[in-house]
């Protein structure tokens, strides 16, 4: 898989979370009368860089598209699609598809010399989020529908959205729970890919740690200026791995998004 595409997905899925969020808080600020829907068309672009952990195998900063709609029940992120089939006083539950954009391809660094393709897939799954005042909380179980893996991932965050002025800023804390199949096919390395210096290696389930932190205003162009920050930790089975050189994970975008 080439290196935009993944970062692509990263960029996405921050940028227009970001964006909706904030344009519903300076609407509900700005009209002082409750909370206000946004839905429509949103386009807009940024660019985003993340270090990444496999070895040799360091992102460039990518320039990053954004297209999206959003209804009442039904939105779709560039390739993520998400369906609300409930809502009840800040409660929502969803049922969502979106790609996972993992792995690698053989000639994208040495490292990988000799090994299989590990394949883009699709995870399919439920999501729950839950909303009171500033406080937000979001959790999902995703499964690997395509059999790349044959693994899922089940995700929670916690977040805060702070006004100053015209700014806001949402610190966040996440955790990620990948079973021992999904570590294995993206950081494992079978006794028939190793060699002498890449060891055979079987992934174990990980718990990852996450912390965030979105910087947005509405003040230009009419639209949502955002720059986000996401450091993840990763557990020792994926740290461990022969295929990786570091513990840690640092992503960052600037994007600009706004209804059509």
């Amino acid at each position: 898989m080439e290196l935009n595409t993944k970062l692509l997905a990263v960029g996405i899925s921050l940028s227009l979370s970001c964006s909706l969020m904030a344009a519903e808080k300076s609407d509900e600020a700005e009209n002082n009368r409750g909370h206000i829907e946004k839905y429509g068309y949103i386009y807009g672009f940024g660019v985003g860089v993340n270090n990444g952990i496999y070895k040799d195998y360091d992102l460039p900063v990518i320039p990053l598209p954004i297209i999206g709609y959003r209804g009442e029940d039904f939105s779709v992120f560039g390739p993520f699609v998400s369906y609300h089939f409930y809502k009840n006083d800040g409660l929502q539950l969803s049922l969502n598809a979106a790609p996972r954009f993992g792995g690698f391809d053989e000639d994208d660094a040495d490292i990988f010399k000799g090994m299989a393709d590990r394949k883009l897939s699709l995870d399919s799954g439920l999501g729950l989020s839950y909303q009171h005042n500033d406080w937000k909380f979001e959790s999902s179980a995703m499964f690997d529908v395509l059999g790349r893996s044959k693994g899922y991932e089940v995700k929670t965050t916690l977040g805060k959205m702070m006004r100053f002025g015209p700014v806001f800023i949402e610190p966040s804390v996440g955790l990620s729970y990948l079973d021992a199949k999904h570590v294995d096919y993206y950081y494992g390395v079978s006794e028939q890919e190793a060699t002498a210096s890449r060891v055979s290696y079987q992934g174990d389930s990980a718990l990852n740690k996450t912390l965030g932190l979105t910087i947005m205003t509405p003040i230009f162009f009419s639209g949502i200026t955002a720059l986000s920050l996401e450091n993840t930790w990763y557990d020792s089975s994926i740290s461990d791995s022969p295929l990786t050189e570091n513990d840690s994970s640092l992503s960052i975008q600037l994007t600009f998004s706004k209804f059509f």
